[in-house]
């Protein structure tokens, strides 16, 4: 008897329970006021530079922290500290990805109530983490010039489940002649309609008009919760 059978309900219920416990995290964000944005990619597309950069723009202004879910080191829980926001890390051992039930254990006695913003950085993975919620209100896809064009047509499923993409490490878009039409378009025909921002964690291109974006979806929120 094959065991295919077994492995698929095995899985559909672990990610119905993830689901729960997602809605519930996202029933307590909402409660609280607090625009939760994650942040998925491969590795190396300059995802945790691009959180540091954010971070370090929001905190005059805002009350922002970060979970950030690695394989094994706190490196990049370290970098983000340089920005001075509260950073907690999630080290999830053998699993690709981070889940609900991490976020919630990792908000234990985190007094997160206060925040404006909670960024939650997933390991760099763009296969996992499509099909588990964490409970966001906003997931990024980031892609890096460095990675070519035809990112989105590999890894539709990724872009399917995120709802804006961003084009990093655009100060080195002459050097590897990267086609930011080619790519846009690339997105589009996965998904129509998919909003982008291309920027420079390194320069500061293109930051501001991401900011502003999130700044605006926070005050949506905060409009839909006084109602």
């Amino acid at each position: 008897m094959s065991a295919q059978p077994r492995l698929l309900e095995v899985r559909k219920n672990v990610l119905k329970q993830n689901d729960v416990i997602a809605r519930a995290l996202r029933e307590r964000f909402r409660a609280q006021e607090i625009f939760v944005v994650s942040l998925v990619s491969s590795p190396g597309a300059g995802k945790t530079a691009f959180l540091e950069r954010t971070l370090t723009l929001l905190r005059p202004q805002y009350r922002v922290a970060a979970l950030v879910g690695d394989l094994a080191t706190e490196n990049d829980a370290v970098r983000l500290a340089r920005s001075q926001a509260p950073v907690k890390q999630i080290t999830t051992g053998t699993l690709c990805h981070l889940e609900a039930a991490m976020v919630e254990n990792a908000l234990a006695g985190w007094e997160v109530g206060e925040l404006d913003f909670l960024f939650i950085e997933n390991v760099g993975n763009l296969v996992c983490p499509s099909s588990y919620d964490l409970g966001e209100d906003l997931r990024l896809v980031l892609l890096s010039v460095t990675e070519g064009e035809d990112k989105p047509l590999k890894y539709p499923t990724i872009f399917n489940s995120a709802d804006v993409a961003v084009i990093t490490k655009m100060d080195l878009a002459e050097t590897v002649e990267f086609d930011e039409e080619a790519v846009k378009a690339n997105i589009q025909a996965v998904r129509p309609g998919m909003r982008h921002f291309a920027v420079s964690a390194k320069t500061g291109a293109g930051m501001n008009g991401y900011l502003q974006f999130l700044i605006a979806r926070l005050g949506e929120l905060m409009q839909r919760t006084t109602v």
